[in-house]
């Protein structure tokens, strides 16, 4: 796609707020909660992440595309936002890793991007009065129409979206990470690998890579599987990874700071004495 062929879209928050930019990807008309990442780099990796189902991300960093995409870099099967929001893109990818341009890869699968608007006054909106609902569309360009539909949408606290992003069948990750990328060589335990079952409530595959390097034996099951049948597979670790629920504003400001957060779940026995540990990703 040619820059100058770009489709006019419109941006739409629930309290008004509307921005004018142009469209990349698919086209249509998309509605999701809208926030924002400050990564310098790993697009890819933030819009397959299972813990951005149903937003529409901001990306602070001014351009994307320059690298492509590649299958190596997906955290999921597919792009799990509902959009994403960029100042620039780059159409023509430079890199020796990349497989498919930015655009194509977003058109094919469904998901709408728009470019071109203010991102720094949008993130700093954002960050002043908390996320919230926001359209955007390529065949509605009119604010106040799209402005319905945003505020029709559900309210993102309390919709439970683990089924969205859950495992449908149980099946065991065998990969480890790639030797290119090892800041040193993992230390594996010796003698017989360590059974951890993961209950995927929208688990990245670089936990379970990481996992698998330091010779664990990963069985990755859905969030809805049972204690009992956990305990069949003998583990020695359950892990969970969850996504947690969009925190208020108070509890946000006063986490502003932390990063993604990793609680051991301390004296947490009850799975047929089983120990457990997860990572909860604040969005």
């Amino acid at each position: 796609m040619s820059l100058s062929s770009a489709q006019p879209a419109l941006l739409v928050l629930a309290d008004g707020t509307s921005y004018q930019g142009w469209s990349f990807g698919a086209s249509g008309t998309t509605i999701g909660e809208v926030v924002f990442n400050t990564g310098m780099t790993g697009y890819q990796e933030v819009l397959t992440d299972p813990s951005y189902c149903g937003q529409i991300v901001t990306f602070t960093y001014p351009e994307l595309g320059n690298t492509g995409v590649n299958p190596e870099d997906e955290e999921s099967t597919r792009p799990q936002v509902r959009g994403a929001i960029a100042r620039t893109i780059c159409p023509k990818p430079s890199n020796w890793r990349s497989t498919q341009s930015l655009l194509d890869y977003l058109k094919h699968h469904q998901v709408l991007g728009i470019y071109g608007i203010d991102t720094r006054a949008l993130t700093r909106k954002i960050r002043s009065v908390g996320a919230m609902n926001g359209g955007i569309s390529t065949e509605i360009l009119d604010p106040v129409e799209l402005l319905g539909q945003v505020q029709d949408a559900p309210s993102m606290a309390g919709l439970n979206l683990v089924r969205e992003v859950t495992t449908p069948t149980i099946y065991e990750w065998s990969e480890s990470t790639n030797s290119d990328w090892e800041f040193s060589p993992a230390t594996k335990v010796d003698g017989d690998p360590l059974t951890v079952v993961a209950l995927d409530f929208g688990v990245k595959r670089n936990i379970l890579r990481r996992l698998a390097s330091y010779g664990c034996r990963v069985i990755v099951v859905p969030s809805t599987t049972p204690p009992y049948r956990n305990s069949q597979v003998q583990p020695r670790w359950n892990f969970s990874l969850q996504r947690s629920r969009r925190p208020s504003r108070k509890y946000r400001r006063h986490r502003s700071h932390q990063g993604p957060t990793i609680q051991p779940k301390a004296n947490v026995w009850h799975l047929y004495g089983t120990p457990n540990f997860g990572a909860v990703v604040r969005c």
